[in-house]
């Protein structure tokens, strides 16, 4: 059996802000879904992203509810790539995101970087390529 991740699934809590979010800041185009529905996909290239309202998941998978956000926060990010990352920090900037860290080149990763949160508190990290690494 091989398995092919096809989806990554944010389990939400303000479904509306974070499609929003993913559609109107991000540019995602929506496969599936609106700002209304509860569920939504959005087409990132090689992986679906799908917003779920968490209330709904509760009932499929009961322990869907952690004791604490700030101890269960940030153990995944999403990564996406960009073709210039400054541009598109101002973007999320002026859209008053939650900004973690303004661009930064990260010589030793070969990338520039930014990152911040959508309205749910996932970390996203944007990066773009410096070039050749040596």
């Amino acid at each position: 059996m091989k398995l092919q991740l096809s989806h990554l699934r944010l389990l939400v809590a303000n479904y509306k802000d974070s499609f929003l979010f993913y559609r109107d800041l991000l540019r995602f185009d929506v496969d599936w879904g609106d700002e209304n529905s509860e569920y939504a996909e959005f087409n990132t290239g090689y992986v679906k992203l799908g917003l779920f309202k968490k209330e709904l998941m509760a009932p499929v998978v009961p322990s869907i509810e952690q004791p604490s956000y700030v101890a269960n926060r940030d153990k995944i990010a999403l990564i996406f790539a960009v073709d210039n990352v400054d541009e598109v920090y101002q973007q999320v900037k002026d859209h008053h995101a939650i900004v973690v860290t303004p661009p930064q080149d990260r010589p030793d990763w070969g990338i520039r970087t930014a990152h911040f949160r959508d309205p749910d508190g996932n970390l996203i990290e944007i990066y773009n390529n410096l070039g050749i690494l040596s």
